[in-house]
């Protein structure tokens, strides 16, 4: 296979119902940076655009449709962030008020995982990779 040049993931598009209750929570709560508004040529906002790395982002863009989304549909399931301290940063978002959905627990995979949902109902999985993961496993043998 040809090497494209992939390098990492840019950035993970979210739409919202309630863009500033979402900005809030990802500014606030999981302390991404915001870094500007994007607006349409009418004036009107066309995305928020929040730092996690200098080259990873999330764009949180206005007008979203429905309830929450839909769990079991074709297509994004959810959003993964990895973590240094699972059990610190666990603590820090039960002490800031953000409920944990899932428990600190050990995943398949072999890392720690706990489970968050953003207001509009995203599902964000926070992990801590273990250096006997399965993930550093595969690393190692594709390295070896």
């Amino acid at each position: 296979m040809a090497d494209l040049g992939l390098t990492s993931i840019g950035h993970v598009a979210i739409r919202a119902r309630d863009l500033e209750g979402a900005v809030a929570f990802y500014t606030e709560k999981l302390g991404l940076a915001e870094m500007f508004r994007l607006n349409q040529d009418d004036g009107s906002l066309m995305l928020v655009y929040l730092r996690l790395t200098d080259n990873q982002y999330i764009e949180i863009f206005p007008n979203g449709i429905g309830e929450t989304p839909a769990r079991n549909a074709v297509g994004f399931t959810h959003l993964c962030l990895t973590v240094s301290d699972l059990a610190a940063t666990v603590a820090t978002l039960e002490a800031t008020g953000v409920t944990i959905d899932v428990a600190l627990k050990t995943g398949k995979d072999g890392n720690r995982q706990a489970w968050i949902s953003d207001p509009e109902g995203n599902r964000i999985e926070l992990m801590e990779m273990s250096p006997t993961s399965l993930q550093a496993q595969a690393i190692a043998r594709l390295k070896g």
